[in-house]
């Protein structure tokens, strides 16, 4: 850190996320200027600011962790947030109505959005009854904003960094200004790079080289919460993944992270994740692993139909004690059931709780992958999944992909099981 240091003293420049390298174009409006939307009962405007009512759903799981945090802290100790890319100030203002944060930095890098974010905040009391400062909104560039918090032992709960593309160069900074314990809100909106179509650019990003698979967008999620795994262990912090959630509208891949001191384990559920397109097959390997990566179906042989993808993270993408805390409270507030056009949150947790259980492996099986390789007609979905739940194995639905599988099974077995479904099904008629 003390470069850091050294740079935000003597340099009067922000910190740029990319030297060398040049600017991110900024992101299109999706909303007409002065548009007055509403999300969980909290009215705002959007104006001429970057906004997608279909975050909400990340929006919503945000504020439910910062709630359940909050409710953790000792007594006396307020919910401390920075919304370091805060656009329109929604994600602000829901910490503080919602969360009942009793501190909100937000910042912007674009001043033009003052104005706007301003008069959104505006409905919330700058000061507290004990004249302490509620909320402040500030417009430099993100690192700066994290390094100059940091050098002043100015430290948060929870910092949310709604980033665009794979810009990842906050993460460290975003790690050191989070006290003992704190969350940490991340996302990605490459969609590219998880899908194996910029290997050079998820390397660059996440330390991940990855490769086409057919679960690009848990690899997505995987290859996220590795890079900050890495990031945080150079600096003596562990990463402990509380949820991950998807959403195909960007894509936009954003998951909640709990920091704490602490080491690497030997033992962490980083390493690689490996597809064989021959059969259908994935498997995980450690970093001890990699010089016997193979597929059972070339019988230990070296075949170009077997890819790798790595380091990502491989462990369970949720804390199912954690995520049944978050369907509690979204209960309590009447979250969980289908209000108008909002989502169905109950639905959304229970899967994540289900996808949860740490005997599951990376990655999911689509029904269509089913059915081309075992040249049939899939079974019903749920159909399916009882059936490999009586025959022992774990399984459950995917919130990633509505068409998929997440299980133990292996994928020949599965074949096999839905043929034999579908040999019943016609036996009956």
């Amino acid at each position: 850190m003390a470069a850091i240091a050294a740079f935000s003293v003597c340099s009067p420049l922000p910190l740029s996320p990319r030297p060398g390298r040049p600017p991110i174009p900024p992101r299109r409006p999706t909303a007409p200027a002065n548009t007055l939307e509403a999300e969980r009962g909290v009215e705002f405007e959007t104006g001429d600011s970057f906004f997608r009512r279909e975050s909400a759903v990340g929006r919503d799981l945000g504020v439910l962790s910062a709630a359940l945090h909050r409710r953790s802290l000792p007594p006396g100790g307020g919910l401390r947030v920075l919304d370091a890319m805060c656009g329109c100030g929604v994600r602000s203002l829901r910490y503080l109505a919602q969360a009942g944060a009793a501190f909100v930095w937000a910042n912007d890098a674009s001043e033009g959005c003052r104005p706007l974010i301003l008069s959104n905040l505006s409905g919330h009391p700058r000061f507290s009854p004990q004249g302490d400062r509620s909320w402040v909104v500030t417009h430099l560039d993100a690192n700066r904003v994290l390094a100059e918090n940091y050098l002043r032992k100015e430290f948060f709960d929870l910092v949310d960094v709604d980033s665009f593309g794979s810009d990842s160069s906050f993460m460290r900074l975003a790690i050191s200004t989070i006290r003992k314990g704190g969350l940490l809100y991340v996302t990605s909106t490459d969609g590219y790079s998880s899908g194996g179509h910029r290997p050079h650019c998820s390397l660059a990003s996440y330390g991940a080289y990855v490769r086409p698979m057919p679960f690009s967008n848990e690899v997505g999620l995987r290859m996220l919460i590795g890079g900050a795994l890495r990031e945080a262990a150079a600096l003596g912090y562990r990463i402990s993944p509380l949820f991950s959630f998807y959403s195909y509208h960007g894509p936009v891949f954003r998951v909640m992270l709990q920091v704490d001191r602490g080491q690497l384990h030997e033992k962490s559920r980083y390493g690689f994740i490996s597809y064989c397109h021959g059969c259908g097959n994935s498997q995980t390997f450690s970093w001890e692993e990699l010089g016997q990566i193979s597929c059972a179906c070339r019988k230990g042989e070296i075949s170009k139909s077997v890819v790798v993808s790595g380091p990502l993270w491989t462990g369970p993408l949720h804390d199912v004690t954690y995520v049944t805390d978050m369907l509690q409270l979204a209960t309590e507030w009447g979250w969980a059931c289908t209000n108008g056009n909002e989502v169905d949150l109950e639905k959304l947790l229970n899967q994540m709780i289900g996808e949860g259980d740490p005997r599951l492996p990376p990655g999911y099986i689509k029904l269509d992958e089913i059915a081309s390789r075992g040249k049939m007609n899939s079974p019903p979905l749920s159909t399916l999944i009882n059936t490999l739940q009586k025959e022992g194995y774990v399984a459950s639905r995917s919130h990633i992909a509505p068409n998929a599988i997440k299980t133990n099974c292996p994928i020949a077995e599965c074949i096999q099981f839905a043929r034999r479904i579908r040999c019943s099904t016609s036996n009956r008629r």
